[in-house]
């Protein structure tokens, strides 16, 4: 059962337990995430041809993005900490269902297919749902902190996975490393259990007729808010022209200039270590003054160390730029987070958060391939300026747009 309790604590979010607690599953999912990926990409690999590994990794990909805006009305309808709590139980018995069948057998492609199909159709209820939770658990005036430190956890659950999924896969086999982040989903149950929540203002919206319904509302309140609908437009213009370069590009800058796989392993920790700069400051902080403005500027900012990046011949500037986008780009993303979280009406959460997550997930990844293309054509350089000047221009148009441009978040307590 669900604990309710009248009000959000007034505490600040780093020293309420409840925060803790929903910090403490949320890391622990996604240390198990980056568990999972790896455990699947070796098995993948050591069981079939490098092509139909690449196919098992990208089948999670199409009901993730298919079923985003769905899984989003089902959080509204549903709530949030349920759909959460649903979705690491599923993960949690699908992983462990893994490993005990790696240690009976050697299970086909088809079988990590599904397992990958599974995942998949789980991250678009998951996604939504996590994006969710935050107000239900912490007053309005804490949830950019909340937004700090989830962000945070991400960059844990990147740089601790991928070390203990290869250390598990040393130790026992792939079948070690699916179980470590079976348990580790195991983990985050209790505590997601324990959470308490807030009711939502107003008992919520009334939810009447279809689930398309729902949908059709969320997508109508998100168009007609003032902020959010431009920040939507942002978001989308920023990792349009972000994560070609960061994908894929890289990969291809690496090989040209000779800095091998090594290069391009310092370059992502210059990135990783500049964004988690940026959740921590947030966490720390609580506010950033004038947030819109200052989300704007930094991802204008964060464009021309993403355009620079392919005429640097040196490996320690290309990582000092990585680390300029890291903490730039980092800053906007939890901004953009912050923003969402504290403007929104929780009702509609569900359904905003997954607009966002689908363009990020769902449509900005279609960049890959004609970013590769491009760069086969023109060559890194143009192709890199053109990416930034897509970045640039979400960030010149949330600067343009008054309401975001002024948007401000809450002055936190603590």
């Amino acid at each position: 059962m669900t604990a309710l309790v009248e009000a959000p604590p007034a505490r600040p979010a780093h020293r309420d337990p409840n925060v803790l607690r929903w910090l403490g599953a949320y890391s622990a999912s996604a240390v198990g995430d980056s568990l999972y990926y790896l455990a699947l990409s070796w098995t993948a690999v050591r069981s079939g041809t490098p092509a139909e590994a690449g196919l098992v990794m990208a089948v999670s990909a199409v009901p993730r993005a298919l079923l985003m805006l769905g899984g989003g009305v089902i959080a509204d309808r549903f709530g949030p900490h349920r759909v959460v709590i649903l979705s690491d139980t599923v993960r949690c018995l699908v992983v462990l269902g893994v490993a005990g069948a790696l240690l009976l057998s050697s299970p086909g492609l088809w079988v990590l297919a599904a397992v990958a199909l599974v995942f998949g159709t789980v991250d678009a209820l998951f996604l939504p749902a996590v994006g969710a939770l935050p107000p239900r658990i912490a007053a309005r005036d804490q949830l950019a902190r909340v937004q700090g430190m989830r962000g945070l956890a991400q960059r844990a659950g990147l740089v601790l996975g991928a070390p203990l999924g290869g250390l598990a896969v040393a130790l026992g086999g792939p079948a070690a490393a699916f179980g470590a982040a079976g348990l580790l989903f195991a983990v985050s149950l209790p505590l997601l259990l324990a959470l308490r929540l807030a009711p939502l203002p107003g008992g919520g919206a009334r939810r009447e007729g279809t689930a398309l319904r729902d949908l059709a509302d969320g997508l109508r309140y998100l168009r007609r808010h003032r902020v959010l609908g431009p920040l939507t437009i942002v978001v989308a213009l920023s990792d349009l022209g972000f994560v070609g370069p960061a994908n894929v590009g890289l990969a291809l800058l690496a090989d040209e200039r000779g800095w091998g796989a090594s290069g391009i392993g310092w370059v992502l920790a210059g990135f990783g270590t500049g964004a988690g700069a940026a959740s921590l400051l947030l966490t720390v902080r609580g506010r950033i003054p004038r947030a819109g403005a200052v989300l704007g500027a930094a991802i204008a900012l964060s464009a021309g160390s993403v355009g620079a990046l392919a005429y640097v011949p040196q490996l320690p500037v290309a990582v000092a730029l990585a680390l300029s986008v890291g903490l730039l780009a980092g800053l906007s993303g939890a901004l953009c987070g912050a923003l969402t979280q504290t403007e929104c009406d929780p009702a509609y959460l569900g359904r905003v958060t997954a607009v966002t997550s689908f363009v990020s997930l769902g449509l900005a990844p279609l960049s890959f391939p004609l970013t590769g293309a491009a760069v086969g054509l023109w060559g890194l350089g143009p192709v890199f300026v053109a990416s930034a000047a897509i970045c640039a221009a979400g960030g010149l148009y949330g600067l343009s747009v008054r309401s975001l441009r002024r948007a401000e978040l809450p002055v936190a307590k603590g």
